[in-house]
């Protein structure tokens, strides 16, 4: 099975679709998979749920979606940096699903590994924790969350053999792991491609039986975000 496509556009092409909830790797900037979130730009498709972290800047990462309005709904943990972001949301023009970044991690997680909900202290006491069901163990109380199964992940690796096998680099591993174990559908944009058999088994940090489909996209941008303090 052919797992190569030959752009980001062609990947995404019959898979990523209008009313989906779409699971976007990456922590910031590091790590996100430009190339196909620039594919789902083109692609016009609306009204989109993204799990994600955060939503990039206003003209970068996730931040292009929320500029074309293609995303209806955020489930993030951070939502600074963004004021397309602070300025739809005041509005009430983008729904958001506040998580606990732990919290989000765990969901991905638990969605990849088939667990449809499981209990964390976190949020317990405050409005995370609103409508959602409180069951005490060991005389703590702990908040049952929900795991995430989106319809389509879109990741980033820094390598990937033919039959889908990734490694990360470094930090930008963070959430993109647990987004692709997770998502029904794994699209991974990489830097290199190489051979079955080129990556050591205990280098690969994710095995392909996760990835449905690979792009290669060799010089990404990679942005990253500067502090800016006052002069």
């Amino acid at each position: 099975m052919n797992k190569i496509y030959p752009n980001a556009a062609a990947a995404i092409d019959g898979v990523v679709k209008s009313g989906q909830l779409l699971a976007v790797g990456g922590f910031g900037l590091c790590g996100i998979p430009e190339a196909l979130i620039e594919a789902v730009r083109a692609s016009g498709a609306k009204d989109l749920t993204a799990i994600s972290n955060n939503a990039g800047i206003d003209d970068f990462g996730l931040g292009k979606l929320l500029q074309t309005r293609q995303i209806k709904k955020m489930i993030s943990s951070y939502v600074g940096e963004n004021k397309e972001f602070e300025r739809q949301y005041l509005a009430g023009e983008l729904e958001l699903e506040f998580t606990p970044q732990g919290t989000l991690a765990e969901k991905l997680r638990a969605g990849g590994a088939g667990i449809p909900a499981f209990f964390t202290k976190t949020g317990v006491g405050t409005l995370v924790a609103e409508g959602k069901e409180l069951r005490e163990f060991d005389g703590e109380t702990y908040v049952m969350e929900r795991s995430l199964v989106p319809d389509v992940a879109l990741v980033k690796a820094d390598v990937a053999d033919k039959s889908g096998n990734l490694r990360f680099r470094l930090t930008a591993r963070n959430f993109n792991p647990a987004a692709a174990m997770a998502g029904k559908v794994c699209i991974v944009e990489v830097e290199k491609i190489v051979e079955v058999g080129e990556l050591a088994p205990d280098d690969i940090h994710l095995p392909g039986i996760y990835v449905h489909r690979i792009v290669l996209n060799a010089s990404p941008e990679k942005r990253i975000e500067k502090r800016t303090i006052r002069p």
